[in-house]
């Protein structure tokens, strides 16, 4: 079971890369994740690498999920997509106070079919 954000996450949590709509501190980052398992709700994540050093943790992953909800606008596809992404996160007294997370959203885009794809699909 995922712990809650609220034993997670610094209250003036900051994100410097937010999420479309996403607001500031912790109660920011509890939508963007709403967000993101409104329109994912089998959304499963994957760390693939994982380095750390003083108070910074940087995490390269992937994540899946079925297209079954309203996500940014875009109605249910039903598909499925797989989505690589980065984060540089900062954890201060074993909270997370600052984080940068970079995903590949043009290809989260293509698998929805929002977007052309590379070979012009």
């Amino acid at each position: 079971m995922m712990q809650p954000a609220n034993d997670l996450v610094w209250e003036d949590f900051i994100e410097h890369l937010p999420f479309p709509g996403q607001g500031p501190g912790r109660e920011g980052l509890k939508f963007a994740l709403n967000s993101m398992f409104t329109g994912f709700p089998d959304m499963h994540w994957s760390v693939n690498e994982q380095i750390a050093e003083g108070e910074k943790v940087v995490t390269r992953f992937t994540w899946t999920g079925t297209h079954k909800g309203n996500f940014m606008g875009i109605s249910p596809t039903n598909k499925q997509v797989e989505v690589w992404g980065m984060v540089i996160d900062v954890v201060s007294n074993n909270l997370f106070s600052e984080s940068r997370i970079i995903m590949d959203t043009i290809g989260l885009l293509q698998q929805l079919g929002m977007m052309p794809g590379p070979t012009g699909e």
